[in-house]
């Protein structure tokens, strides 16, 4: 008999936090029919520059917490 989406769900939750990240991704991912390319173009070029930025030292970072805690301020 086939697990329920309940009953599944309650055994990937059990999972490591990278493996739940890994399959929401890949939920995610079965979600989109079409890949846009234009898109995924845009998004990696994105993501070089912010690389570059971060090692050249022209943006500060800040840790995932901190930045989480500011964004839920700014939400309420």
């Amino acid at each position: 008999m086939p697990l329920s989406v309940k009953e599944i769900a309650v055994e990937l939750l059990g999972l490591p936090a990278k493996s739940r990240a890994l399959l929401a991704e890949k939920l995610i991912e079965s979600l989109d029919e079409k890949v846009d390319e234009g898109a995924k173009t845009l998004w990696i070029k994105e993501a070089k520059k912010r690389s570059r930025q971060i090692k050249n030292g022209s943006v500060r970072c800040k840790p995932a917490k901190e930045a989480l805690k500011q964004a839920r301020l700014k939400l309420k």
